[in-house]
């Protein structure tokens, strides 16, 4: 594993408020030299921290847009069909394992509270959801 120091991390937050931004604003911007930039680059590339580069673009997170985070429970040992049957909801963009009173975490993205409620209910249906809970994404800070 990959020990990230001072500059790296610093690098790493740059390019989550910018992921193309020009290696000589980088620079500029860390105090390092534009070759120093570009070889932490290569280096986290290399490594896998940096998996890619990523565009935003303005109507994705319309005001319109609902977003939210959604605490899934399974049934037994039905983990790998109820995640099958969430990876064909078009709207989870992310679904993750974890530990503690829920099974699964799944990050929704819809284009309106119709549609939201369209996703709830797909997921509350699913074969083997025993419970879930959501939290609304109101605003970024």
């Amino acid at each position: 594993m990959l020990t990230l120091d001072d500059l790296d991390q610093r690098l790493i937050s740059a390019l989550r408020t910018d992921s193309r931004a020009a290696v000589s604003k980088l620079a500029v911007e860390l105090k390092v030299s534009r070759a120093t930039v570009e070889s932490r680059i290569k280096r986290l590339l290399e490594r896998g921290v940096i998996l890619g580069f990523t565009v935003r673009m303005p109507d994705e997170d319309s005001e319109e847009t609902v977003r939210a985070i959604m605490s899934i429970e399974v049934v037994g040992r039905s983990t790998t069909a109820v995640v099958k049957t969430l990876r064909g909801i078009s709207e989870i963009e992310s679904l993750y394992t974890t530990n503690g009173a829920w099974d699964l975490i799944a990050e929704i993205r819809t284009t309106s509270l119709k549609a939201f409620d369209r996703v709830l209910a797909d997921v509350r249906g699913t074969d083997g959801v025993l419970n879930s809970e959501t939290s609304l994404l109101l605003s970024s800070i």
